[in-house]
């Protein structure tokens, strides 16, 4: 287990030997999700359906612990770009304990309220919402396991380690897609057995990240955080949580209104966005790429490979999500095909999948942007541009819904994404000549 210098070397090497592992992960995760979508999908839409549903509030618990995971991961990037080996134990060992306390409090609310979150989604559906209820159930535990590995896979990419995160996910993953199947069909689980696979993937990930972290932390439980160490830590993690939170909330308030549509607009929304992470994939590994190598070169004080680094994710990220666009627009109905045959999904799902590829390009300037400020310390600048215009979907939703029915609700997504994207790399422009304070204050 090593360190990797990123203050040093030619900047597009460096970006992209640190984001490939990124995308990897994301990749095998991706495949897995295709995978899974189609042995659910087999078992029609109101299954699919159900497991759209509750992932809303497994999303949403995700976006309550990058509260630890993007504090810890901006300290301990800095720390390492500093070579301080006590600070770095101290942020690893209070992260640690947080992410513990913030995954059990989670998951006793979600058994307990379960039903509850559910029924609001307003399906009109008692078979999918008891399906919904019971994919949740199985779900909570695993959350502990999930939480863990998000930390631990963020820690590593602060060290600039992101291949070893890689390897871990592809365990997983592979265990994942052969446990998934076997559960659905042969012990005729159904949509449980696609729950319990991940579980059970998650707690293997768990124990092979735990080992893989004690060798790079090189932990001395002698040395102990203190209260300003959990302070920095949910100071700088805030507003990004709070950005992801509303954004999820945001999203929950949506499927109500699509939910009024039927169980297939539920189903077409949920395999649109499995179609949709292949955009996210890179520039989801970009974002984690340019958090870690501008905290490094934050923190090593070199504010010209700062500024590049940022030019450099930002090409490469409008490249790749220019291609995935045109396959959107050009294709839409022959993708939702691979999942499932009920031609009003695929409809639905057409539609969504050409509108949202209208604004991916602009979705990479506010994902790109969200990793170069958290990696200066900044998160408030994208949290504070992520709450206002997200926000805003819910109204633009309401007042396209009259002339556009469902689409509206798809445009209201767009439209805020096109004008996130913009008003991010404006504030990049702006912040420029501040970075240079950043970097002497540290």
């Amino acid at each position: 287990m090593k360190t990797i210098d990123l203050t040093t070397g030619q900047v597009q090497r460096v970006i992209v030997a640190l984001a490939l592992p990124l995308v990897g992960s994301s990749l095998l995760q991706f495949t897995y999700s295709l995978v899974d979508m189609f042995w659910v999908g087999a078992l029609g839409s109101d299954a699919v359906a159900s497991i759209g549903a509750a992932s809303f509030y497994i999303m949403l618990g995700q976006a309550i612990q990058s509260l630890i995971v993007v504090g810890a991961g901006i300290k301990v990037s800095q720390a390492v770009g500093r070579r301080d080996q006590e600070l770095i134990q101290r942020y690893v060992r209070a992260g640690r304990r947080m992410n513990l306390g913030i995954g059990l409090l989670f998951v006793v609310l979600l058994i307990l309220f379960g039903q509850t979150l559910i029924g609001f989604l307003n399906m009109n559906a008692p078979d999918v919402e008891r399906l919904a209820y019971s994919y949740l159930l199985v779900s909570a535990p695993m959350l502990v396991f999930s939480f863990f590995n998000l930390l631990f896979a963020r820690l590593f990419s602060a060290y600039g380690n992101t291949t070893t995160a890689m390897r871990i996910n592809a365990t997983g993953v592979t265990l994942n897609m052969i446990l998934s199947p076997l559960f659905i069909y042969p012990l005729g689980l159904g949509v449980v057995g696609a729950g319990l696979a991940t579980l059970v993937a998650n707690v293997v990930m768990f124990g092979f990240f735990w080992h893989r972290a004690r060798a790079l932390f090189d932990w001395e439980e002698t040395v102990e955080p203190n209260r300003t160490d959990y302070k920095e830590i949910l100071r700088l993690g805030f507003p990004m949580a709070t950005q992801r939170v509303l954004f999820t909330v945001i999203s929950i308030f949506l499927a109500r209104m699509i939910g009024s549509y039927g169980t297939e607009a539920i189903a077409a929304q949920r395999i649109g966005l499995q179609i949709e992470s292949i955009a996210y994939m890179m520039i989801g590994g970009l974002n984690g790429a340019i958090a870690s190598y501008t905290g490094q070169n934050l923190g090593a004080r070199k504010v010209d490979r700062v500024h590049e680094g940022y030019r450099v994710t930002t090409r490469l990220g409008v490249l790749y999500t220019g291609l995935i666009t045109l396959v959107f627009l050009f294709v839409p109905n022959v993708l939702i095909g691979l999942f499932v045959d009920d031609p009003r999904t695929i409809e639905i799902g057409a539609s969504y999948l050409r509108i949202i590829g209208i604004s991916l390009i602009f979705a990479s300037f506010e994902m790109i942007g969200n990793g170069y400020f958290s990696g200066l310390g900044l998160p408030k600048i994208p949290a504070t541009i992520s709450i206002v215009f997200t926000v805003a979907r819910i109204p633009l939703a309401l007042a396209l819904e009259p002339y556009l029915g469902l689409d509206a609700i798809w445009w209201s997504i767009a439209i805020s994404s096109i004008v996130k994207g913009l008003v991010s790399a404006i504030y990049v422009r702006l912040m420029k000549k501040e970075v240079t304070s950043l970097a002497e204050a540290i």
